[in-house]
């Protein structure tokens, strides 16, 4: 089942703030830990 075009915008917009929030982070440790979660979040969404 895929998305509508409202859903996938809102996808969009989770990513794209959580990028936001490590861009900012200055902490390299905290940082790396956010980009993981990222990074596993849009795995488990591939494979769902």
């Amino acid at each position: 089942m895929g998305m509508t075009d409202s859903q996938f915008k809102a996808f969009i917009r989770f990513v794209l703030n959580d990028l936001q929030e490590v861009k900012a982070e200055k902490n390299d440790e905290a940082r790396n830990a956010k980009l993981d979660q990222i990074i596993d979040t849009m795995q488990k969404a591939l494979e769902d």
